[in-house]
């Protein structure tokens, strides 16, 4: 048996999770076209790689499939209910950054905080009869981040993509969305509250705490782990 990785299957996270072993002299690669999803590991013995989209791999590091994944620490937040139970962190990549924030149409000049939305949204009940909608797919760290915050009378509409496109198209009254640059906001007339920050992400090592291990995959893990916090 081997050491399972899990690695985002493509794009700059792939790229730069590959570049980042390589500076600890591992070398991942995929095996194949860019079509295929088979991996390899080179520099250390009886590890795997398993290439994965980003969003599933807090799902594998849950059911115990693979012992270590690469993927933002939104989506392990998001995905896995008391995640620190699940999973540890072993290292922060440096790469990957993106915020996750709460906005609103730039047009509301009276809504810049979360004060502001918790009476706006109380007003756009009474008004309308129903709840200010609020688009995500995080719906988990939203929901805790309003709660914690005291803002009341609002719910969440599920959004898988083009999430800043909602309230332009009628479906949401304000986002919950990740942006690393805020020009997507802009460009479709939406400020973040200026306390509206609800969690600052980026690409991170994780090992799951339910994957089991023999004697053999337990040695090899800890002589990887040892390399790859050194490095």
């Amino acid at each position: 048996m081997s050491v399972r990785i899990g690695v985002p299957s493509k794009g700059r996270l792939m790229e730069k999770t590959f570049d980042w072993f390589a500076g600890r002299g591992i070398t991942l690669g995929r095996a194949g076209s860019d079509r295929e999803y088979a991996g390899f590991v080179e520099g250390i013995d009886n590890v795997e790689l398993i290439l994965l989209s980003a969003s599933e791999i807090p799902r594998e590091m849950a059911a115990g499939r693979i012992h270590l994944g690469v993927t933002g620490t939104d989506l392990v937040r998001e995905k896995l209910s008391g995640w620190q139970s699940v999973v540890e962190t072993v290292e922060v990549l440096g790469f990957g950054h993106a915020d996750l924030v709460l906005a609103v149409p730039a047009c509301w000049v009276d809504v810049n905080t979360l004060d502001d939305l918790d009476g706006a949204a109380a007003a756009f009940r009474q008004a309308h009869g129903f709840r200010m909608r609020i688009a995500t797919k995080y719906h988990r760290l939203t929901r805790d981040f309003l709660r914690d915050n005291g803002v009341a009378d609002y719910q969440l509409v599920d959004s898988q993509g083009a999430t800043e496109g909602t309230v332009k198209n009628e479906t949401a009254e304000a986002i919950a969305d990740i942006t690393s640059t805020g020009n997507t906001l802009r460009a479709n007339h939406l400020k973040t509250l200026d306390d509206g920050l609800i969690l600052q992400s980026q690409a991170t090592l994780f090992r799951a705490h339910r994957a089991a291990c023999d004697a053999q995959e337990a040695a090899t893990l800890e002589a990887l782990l040892a390399r790859l916090r050194t490095g």
